[in-house]
């Protein structure tokens, strides 16, 4: 590792060159990677929604709908209008009044449930269908030249007009995301560091870390927008300890050798031990993300494991080549950190060990049970500011036309149309259900199917399948919905087996019940996972559960708080935050456990050892926490995506309250458990002198 050392500092320029130029071919990886809107295309490919979303687009050629209303227009004007859109390249039909019959036939001659479902006194709805899915590039294109052509009267909704204002609003927000974090990072860096300059250098290299890892997500072909808006402030916050920790060891070094060259040369060999091994826990926390069903967590867990990993190698090569070529201006920059003497604290919160244990124990219950019992929203409207267009439309529709989300029925071609009748009826009877359409329900028994327009019946039959579509006035992941897409399937099963229920609220009901699945299979491999690296660290029994405990404290303190607040969470926050902050804070808890250990194995009594730790880890453990917080809560608070905001103010948050437990609470477990630890743990050595 020091001869490793050695070679970093003599070919240093070398480096510092290779750096930059790699940026090119990771600019380009960043550039060329897809990024991916829609939420619910992560859902597993082998659950029945999803494969009725499939069976859409292979049967009907039918990708991405939206109901595209118009408000006080002329029934001329909206049939030119409905003429224009037809020729927006991918856009496959247009389904209108006009579709069934001439405007020269009056609108009463329509099937009442056709009427009803499509106009009002002062609005009438058409139903668009595109050639492409619902986060494709091309129907993207479609929404807004769609847009483009439609007044101030017209209003697009659905999940491609959803998608596409998600698309725009992160394109314009993810770049200041990273301005706002970098500028905080700086200004805590400037202020609790010893040199007004080593924050612009530890921002350059983990800047160029952050660019690497970016750019080699092109390897995946594509990422969601919440790993692109997430993975650069995420890395940021939890690489930046890396950073401190070479510059505190440099600077250690320089105490033992007058040549700086040896000195960083030394300490790139204490930091490749070091930051390798504490790396691990925040690896592992992010590896858990993999284990969802969901796969936006493995989405997440893939970018986040390779940013911590090149955040590492980037800290020994990259930093210290640039420490030691702007040597002579971080010198010139040096002052007195601003951070005040924390001794007393120190002293403090060891000799009242008793009552950090105290507030432990008569909070920890209600804290799970806060955490337990926090609200969260699935439906992903909830998480896009309301003046977005595809969430007033989506508004008009539900005030206008009293409509949820529309279900899709795949039914067997074959099945029999009595049959069909009979089971429509049954689920018009169903609550929320205001009409089931379809071939046989809009015609009824009378009228050959040979009536209808050829354009119709390819949007609703095909060999295999015929195609029908449910009217429903309940919102998209209310209990309301939950409840009555379990009727209408078991009502479905019962008429065809191989039927299938699709759309976007039996997608969103599969995500709940997948997620909340995850939501225990995360936890459990993460803690599993910290609790085995923290047991080979310390060859310790014990301490891996007083650690995992006292963050899981932190944790359930940090979720529980919204429940006391009265604030929803969106479904992802509430999944990946505690595995995020176990990983990336239980590193304060290790620091200080390190030195607990030195300090015990060489012979130093229970009370000595503990403060001794507590006083030489508080600044580090402060300065981390602060540093991590910076690069998260300024996006918080910008971010007008709620899915953003939410997880960026929980981590930030949870930054803060894991240090105040770890260096609260810790010592004090320390000290309550201080003979379990002797007895269970390799490398700690008790004299009964020294109790």
């Amino acid at each position: 590792m020091l001869n490793i050392g050695r070679k970093i500092v003599k070919y240093r320029i070398p480096i510092f060159i290779l750096s930059i130029l790699l940026l090119i071919p990771a600019g380009w990886g960043y550039l060329h990677t897809r990024v991916n809107y829609d939420i619910l295309s992560y859902l597993p490919d082998s659950i029945e929604t999803m494969q009725g979303q499939d069976i859409l687009a292979e049967e009907f050629g039918t990708g991405a709908y939206s109901m595209f209303i118009c408000k006080g227009m002329e029934d001329r004007d909206v049939a030119s209008l409905k003429k224009e859109i037809e020729e927006v390249p991918n856009v496959e039909k247009v389904v209108w009044y006009d579709s069934f019959m001439d405007l020269s036939v009056p609108m009463e001659m329509l099937p009442e449930k056709v009427r009803k479902v499509f106009n009002t006194e002062d609005s009438t709805m058409m139903f668009i269908i595109f050639r492409t899915t619902t986060s494709a590039d091309e129907t993207m294109d479609a929404i807004r030249e769609i847009r483009k052509i439609a007044g101030k009267q017209c209003f697009l909704s659905g999940m491609s007009a959803i998608v596409t204002d998600t698309k725009e609003l992160a394109d314009q927000e993810v770049i200041i995301y990273v301005v706002i974090a970098a500028i905080l990072s700086a200004i805590v860096l400037a202020l609790t560091m010893d040199s007004f300059f080593i924050p612009v250098v530890f921002l350059l290299s983990i800047g160029m870390a952050i660019i690497y890892n970016l750019g080699t997500n092109a390897i995946k072909g594509e990422i969601s927008y919440i790993t692109q808006a997430l993975a650069a402030v995420l890395q940021l916050g939890v690489t930046m300890d890396y950073s401190i920790f070479l510059w505190h060891s440099y600077q250690e070094q320089q105490g033992f050798y007058e040549d700086k060259k040896e000195a960083m040369a030394h300490a790139v060999e204490r930091t490749m031990k070091s930051v390798v091994g504490s790396s691990m826990t925040t690896v592992a926390g992010f590896v858990a993300l993999c284990f969802m069903s969901f796969t936006l967590g493995l989405d997440l867990g893939i970018v986040m494991v390779k940013g911590v990993v090149l955040g590492v190698i980037c800290c020994v090569t990259i930093l210290p080549s640039m420490i030691m070529i702007f040597d002579s201006i971080l010198t010139k920059t040096k002052h007195r950190p601003l951070l005040p003497d924390m001794a007393r604290i120190s002293d403090f919160i060891t000799r009242h060990y008793r009552m950090f244990v105290f507030l432990l124990l008569i909070l920890i219950v209600p804290a799970a049970y806060c955490q337990k019992n926090a609200s969260v929203y699935y439906n992903l409207d909830e998480t896009l500011p309301e003046d977005l267009p595809s969430i007033q439309a989506n508004k008009i529709l539900q005030e206008d036309f009293q409509m949820g989300a529309m279900h899709m029925l795949l039914i067997d071609s074959d099945l029999p149309g009595k049959q069909i009748r009979e089971m429509a009826e049954e689920m018009e009877q169903v609550d929320g259900v205001k009409a089931v359409l379809g071939l046989e329900t809009v015609l009824g028994s009378r009228i050959p199917k040979s009536m209808i327009p050829e354009s119709i019946r390819e949007i609703l039959e095909d060999e295999n399948y015929e195609l029908m579509l449910i009217d429903n006035e309940y919102k998209v992941a209310s209990d309301e919905v939950n409840e009555q897409i379990d009727s209408l399937n078991k009502i479905l099963k019962k008429y065809d087996p191989n039927g299938m229920l699709v759309g976007e609220a039996p997608c969103t009901k599969d995500l709940i019940t997948i997620t909340d699945n995850d939501f225990r299979v995360v936890n459990a491999v993460s803690i599993l996972a910290v609790f085995v690296i923290i047991f080979f660290v310390f060859r310790s029994v014990s301490l891996p559960v007083i650690l995992v405990a006292v963050i899981e404290f932190a944790i359930f303190i940090n979720l529980g708080i919204p429940y006391l607040t009265g604030t929803k969470l969106p479904f992802i926050a509430s999944i990946v935050i505690g595995t995020i902050q176990l990983g990336s804070t239980v590193d304060y808890a290790i620091l200080m456990t390190s030195r607990y250990e030195t300090e015990r194995s060489q012979g130093k009594s229970k009370q000595e050892a503990i403060r001794t730790a507590h006083r030489v880890s508080i600044k580090s453990v402060v300065v981390s926490a602060l540093s991590f917080f910076a690069a998260t809560f300024g996006v918080g608070m910008y971010s007008g995506i709620d899915m953003i905001s939410s997880l960026c103010t929980l981590m930030a948050r949870g930054a803060i309250i894991s240090m105040i437990v770890v260096l609260c609470v810790l010592p004090s477990m320390f000290m309550v458990f201080d003979k379990v630890i002797c007895k269970t743990s390799k490398n700690f050595r008790r004299s009964k002198n020294n109790e």
